[in-house]
């Protein structure tokens, strides 16, 4: 039988993004959350734990950041923020800045509100904050502004090939 293609496997699955189409090939257990985007909403992160019932400490954002000039990804939780110095750190670097919008658009193959640390158009080096790992569960964009997957941050770390790190502050 033949393989299928990438977006043969996303017109199988209604409404798929890359990252659903990355779980599913992975055999990864996952929950898919989806709700209504409000464009006015300040905060992406926080519109999704809020619209979702769920504690901001569990949902989890995902930045793209320019570390000693490589792009890479950090997911911290939406109730707090990136520590530029801490990710440059954990990926052995001297200095973070956060990406170019567009650059960080067209690398992982997602809008910003959307970006998701799974089934990016480029594979980028991935930290974790470390908090995760106080959950069963988290929850990450799926790749769409509205809609997030929930799933085990040891599941998420292995198919990332993430770092766990302190990346995360108050």
């Amino acid at each position: 039988m033949a393989k299928k293609s990438k977006k043969q496997q996303q017109q199988q699955q209604p409404g798929g993004t890359p990252a659903t189409v990355a779980l599913t090939a992975a055999g990864v257990p996952f929950t898919v959350r989806s709700y209504d985007h409000d464009p006015s909403h300040p905060s992406y992160g926080e519109e999704a734990a809020e619209a979702m019932g769920v504690p901001p400490d569990r949902v989890f954002k995902t930045l793209v950041a320019d570390v000693d000039g490589a792009l890479t990804v950090a997911v911290v939780p939406v109730a707090g923020q990136l520590d530029l110095k801490a990710l440059a750190a954990a990926v052995g670097g001297k200095r973070a800045v956060m990406a170019d919008p567009a650059l960080a658009e067209r690398t992982t193959g997602y809008v910003r509100g959307g970006i998701s640390p799974l089934g990016q158009r480029k594979r980028l080096p991935t930290v974790l904050d470390e908090s995760a790992a106080l959950h069963d569960t988290i929850c990450v964009s799926a790749g769409r502004r509205g809609l997030e997957v929930e799933l085990s941050p040891d599941d998420l770390t292995a198919l990332t090939s993430a770092t766990l790190a302190p990346i995360g502050r108050a």
